[in-house]
């Protein structure tokens, strides 16, 4: 098989130097490919740093979801002591039941009340999604990219 040349233009369409479109006969484009090859090797990480990055990213995903929790508990929280003058700790309670889901506790007596408590749900359903999605997005994104690899490694 013989080697072909292509011309390589500049930016500014002058002709510069020939370029070897055959890695046997072409020292420059094996060079470029070891030097690929060295990059490829320096670039991959260890199994060790794999799962050290996996675990902190983790645990930074589960801190996020920690904090959206406790910011979701905390405007149940304000919200109930206010609206059905409820005292901290029954607020707390009330706040807690409502965002985890199992339900109200207190009969809720004033309008405002029943009308906060209605968007409290509504509000704590959604921060239970997005606390979700945010806890499993590192592990699904870990199982995608094995899945990735032994695909790739098949092929």
């Amino acid at each position: 098989m013989e080697s072909r040349t292509a011309i390589r233009r500049s930016p500014n369409n002058h002709h510069t130097q020939p370029v070897c479109l055959h890695a046997k006969n072409c020292p420059s484009l094996k060079a470029m490919k070891e030097r690929e090859d060295i990059d490829k090797l320096l670039n991959e990480k260890s199994d060790e740093d794999q799962e050290t990055n996996f675990v902190r990213d983790f645990l930074s995903y589960l801190a996020l979801s920690a904090f959206c929790i406790i910011l979701g508990l905390l405007i149940g929280v304000l919200g109930y002591h206010w609206t059905a003058q409820l005292t901290w700790l029954d607020a707390t309670v009330e706040a807690s039941m409502i965002l985890s889901g199992m339900g109200p506790v207190n009969p809720l007596l004033t309008n405002g009340a029943k009308l906060f408590a209605s968007l409290y749900a509504l509000f704590s359903g959604l921060v239970f999604v997005l606390a979700m999605g945010v806890v499993l997005s590192p592990l699904i994104y870990s199982l995608m990219k094995q899945l990735r690899l032994n695909r790739c490694q098949k092929d």
